[in-house]
């Protein structure tokens, strides 16, 4: 299995987590108790970013990549945790319009450590070496 192959599979992981986030932040009739929405939120972002991690480390494994592309996906990693800190303090306190805003922010910075992660993985060539 390929670097590339066990990415996908982290992408994969992640993708029932973000399908019940962005159906938490286009739910504009009934919104859950604050503390079911936290749950909610914790447990789907606590799982993208497990997957987002194990997958960092598996790019930077394979492509021996210097320690420039590790603090940038370490900043990068910081920030989708932020925002994920962000959108938990607002469901916990039952700002939905903000819950909206920071989980839109999360889906939008999961989607940029994906790009930097292709972008960082080793590429082969047609007979399968570097």
């Amino acid at each position: 299995m390929t670097v590339a192959d066990r990415t996908q599979d982290h992408q994969a992981l992640c993708a029932p987590y973000l399908i019940t986030l962005r159906m938490l932040a286009r739910s504009e009739a009934e919104m859950p108790p604050p503390w079911l929405a936290a749950a909610e939120v914790i447990r789907a972002t606590g799982a993208i970013l497990a997957e987002a991690e194990a997958a960092g480390r598996e790019v930077q494994t394979a492509a021996g990549v210097g320690l420039d592309t590790g603090i940038f996906l370490g900043a990068r990693l910081s920030r989708l945790a932020s925002a994920a800190s962000d959108a938990i303090a607002d469901a916990w306190a039952g700002d939905f319009a903000q819950l909206r805003r920071h989980l839109a922010r999360f889906d939008t910075l999961t989607s940029a450590i994906w790009a930097v992660q292709d972008a960082g993985r080793p590429r082969t060539t047609a007979s399968g070496s570097r």
